[in-house]
């Protein structure tokens, strides 16, 4: 790796360490376990667009996916909530299955366009109907027990670290199925797509309660490492506790922290080493040539759609992972959390600043993006504090400052992404011409 790939990490692990001594070691680390999380998301749109130039704005619902994995497959089963509407629920599942599957054999074996279409509108209706009076009151019955704690169908009670693996594939194929209506659209129009079904799947997700308790969250998920209070009562704990010279509390924090830390580290290192691997294989000249020049590509005879949809199902399966590992970080699933404008927006910042192409560069774009977003409102009090405390402290225009220091976060990304494109274009670390090896 090159001088101008390792200073920049360089750079970001010096601001870590510079973050624990002045402020805390506890907030420097979840500062480190929210940029590996972000990495892994930056590096599925990396895959999309760096490898492939597709333009992918629903970010945030592949992430709400992922999230939403670790509620079915970890969260404990609320009983009376399947005793009141758990086979209606299944029921439905099976006529929307039945449906599509009708429709789809129906298409096949009627010819004429205006019969398949009167084909598909009848099976679709019937669907729609039959799957209504049955989830309606399902969904009713469900949502009544117990809304207070529950009010919802629960998990399978399995581990968590394979809802990770289980979010992945929820995204991938969410992904599959957006890929086959509007992979064929320019890529402006694939944009607005992807961003108009990302708000359909959390508009969904916040109002089915049934569901994950829509905006009244889902709290206390499973976590695959230890709780602190558990730790605090362990006597190896006291012991080094008393040998460091460390609080129960600030220790306990740190290494559960640093327990998330290892993990994240596994599953990016594994996802930079294999995403290395593709972009060094013929597979990667094969994207970046279609990207450079689908005209050319095609006429070579690849399959451009083929590996638009590959590409597409892959990325998003990745920002599916980074979303189930984040709800895990978090211990809870809040649907509301999920702003498409906002977040879509950061992660690609991250891509951009870093550099497009380049798996490295979109992994430093999202270390030190993330850590300028967080730090930016501590930061940019304490700079105003000290800039304004002339004025008195019944200043109006100081109090409007400080009361408005938040906003110092779209300052710092608008001006990082604007010195970023006028002196470094193509990023921090720009993609490699691997070609001329």
């Amino acid at each position: 790796m090159s001088a101008r790939a390792v200073l920049p990490f360089a750079a970001f692990f010096a601001l870590i360490a510079l973050t624990g001594a002045l402020q805390s070691w506890s907030v420097a680390l979840t500062i480190l376990n929210l940029c590996l999380v972000s990495a892994v998301m930056a590096l599925g749109v990396n895959v999309q667009w760096g490898y492939a130039g597709l333009v992918n704005f629903g970010v945030m619902g592949f992430a709400a996916l992922g999230g939403l994995a670790v509620v079915l497959v970890s969260a404990e089963p609320v009983a009376a909530a399947w005793r009141a509407g758990g086979m209606g629920v299944l029921l439905a599942v099976i006529l929307v299955a039945g449906t599509a599957t009708v429709a789809v054999l129906g298409r096949r074996l009627v010819r004429g366009s205006v019969a398949r279409a009167a084909l598909t509108l009848a099976v679709v209706a019937a669907g729609i109907y039959g799957t209504s009076v049955v989830l309606g009151p399902s969904t009713a019955a469900i949502e009544g027990v117990n809304p207070a704690i529950a009010g919802f169908l629960g998990g399978l009670g399995l581990p968590v670290l394979l809802a990770w693996a289980v979010g992945g594939l929820l995204a991938a194929g969410a992904a599959y199925v957006i890929g086959r209506i509007a992979l064929g659209l320019r890529a402006d129009y694939l944009a607005i797509a992807t961003l108009g079904v990302s708000e359909i799947i959390i508009a969904v997700l916040m109002n089915e309660d049934w569901l994950a308790r829509g905006v009244k969250n889902v709290v206390g998920l499973p976590r695959p490492v230890p709780y602190e209070l558990e730790l605090r009562t362990a006597a190896w704990f006291q012991d080094l506790s008393d040998r460091l010279g460390v609080g129960p509390v600030e220790l306990s924090s740190i290494l559960v922290k640093g327990a998330y830390i290892a993990l994240f580290v596994v599953a990016l290192a594994a996802i930079l080493w294999l995403a290395e691997r593709a972009l060094a294989a013929p597979w990667g000249r094969t994207m970046r040539a279609v990207r450079d020049d689908e005209v050319a590509a095609e006429a070579m005879g690849k399959d451009v759609r083929r590996l638009h949809m590959l590409v597409f199902v892959v990325g998003s399966g990745l920002i599916g992972l980074a979303g189930a590992m984040l709800t895990t970080l978090d211990g809870q699933f809040t649907p509301s959390s999920y702003n498409p404008l906002r977040f879509t927006f950061l992660i690609w910042v991250m891509v951009i600043v870093g550099g497009a192409g380049n798996n490295w560069g979109a992994t430093v774009g999202a270390f030190i993006v993330w850590f300028a977003w967080v730090q930016a409102e501590p930061v940019g009090t304490f700079l105003i504090d000290r800039a304004t405390v002339a004025l008195g402290p019944d200043s109006a225009v100081r109090e409007h400052l400080l009361e408005n220091a938040s906003q110092m976060r779209y300052v710092v990304m608008g001006a990082t992404l604007l010195l970023v494109l006028r002196f470094a274009p193509r990023g921090i670390i720009p993609e490699t011409d691997r070609t001329a090896r």
